[in-house]
């Protein structure tokens, strides 16, 4: 048995991509329906930045087709503050914003935190404690995005795993690498797609990407990606034989490739 592997890019409206994605003459407002088809998850962006209205993810719902999933990155306004843990307010404000109103095709809730924040373990317990595990009888699931080295380390992870959150797993970028596996799922985002490769990333490359998403799925661990909490134990590798749903988002790095590299990952996986 093997989880399901849903792979993405970063948002769906982006000009450079106009007659390299999307076919020259696509009109902007079936950009959104052309990617639903082409990929299997798109990771919404724009919640980050600013509240979006309900009728808008109701209409991002039903332009895409049954199975896709949206993940959702939380609101800056949540997350880049001093004390996490007097984020609650804002947490309740983004869970009745309209974000519900993606049904069953809302995916993790990234939780991005600043790359100046380190971790204070108190103060991030408590923020995960602030997480609900449901919202309207619909399960939540969370992932922590977190980008200071201090948070690589095992303490940070066993609060993630008594939780059920994930951690980011942050491949080819400057951002810590924490690939241990915390949650009943694996979110991943790679960031190292180069305007020198027409798909983004070398065949040898996504050969690798696509092997690891499915030793993640199978419950095996993935090869060159050593976990923190201890490399020798199922714990956290994910070696433990358990499915595991993956998440796998091309984003940052050259752009204009992400969504070539996403849709060869894709036709790997299949």
């Amino acid at each position: 048995m093997a989880g399901r592997i849903r792979v993405g890019v970063g948002g769906w409206t982006f000009a450079p991509w106009r007659g390299r994605f999307y076919p020259a003459g696509l009109a902007q407002k079936r950009e959104l329906e052309y990617a639903g088809e082409a990929l299997t998850s798109i990771e919404i962006n724009g919640t980050f930045y600013g509240s979006q209205k309900p009728a808008s993810f109701r209409k991002w719902r039903d332009e895409t087709p049954d199975g896709f999933v949206f993940s959702v990155k939380g609101p800056r306004f949540t997350t880049n503050r001093r004390v996490l843990a007097e984020a609650g307010e804002s947490i309740e404000r983004f869970f009745s914003s309209g974000v519900m109103e993606l049904g069953d095709k809302l995916g993790p809730v990234n939780w991005q935190l600043a790359g100046t924040k380190k971790f204070v373990p108190e103060d991030l317990a408590a923020f995960l404690e602030l997480l609900p595990a449901e919202v309207a009888g619909q399960p939540i699931a969370h992932v922590i995005e977190a980008r200071h080295p201090s948070f690589a380390v095992p303490e940070y992870l066993d609060l993630l795993r008594a939780r059920g959150v994930a951690q980011v797993v942050a491949g080819d970028s400057q951002h810590p690498l924490i690939p241990d596996v915390t949650a009943p799922f694996v979110y991943a985002r790679i960031m190292g797609t180069r305007e020198d490769e027409p798909n983004g990333y070398s065949d040898a490359e996504l050969d690798r990407w696509a092997d690891r998403a499915r030793a993640w799925a199978e419950g095996r661990a993935p090869e060159g990606l050593p976990a923190v909490g201890g490399a020798s134990g199922g714990h956290s590798t994910g070696a433990d034989g358990v499915a595991r749903d993956v998440f796998l988002y091309v984003i940052g790095g050259a752009k204009a490739g992400n969504p070539a590299a996403a849709m060869r990952l894709i036709e790997r996986l299949r």
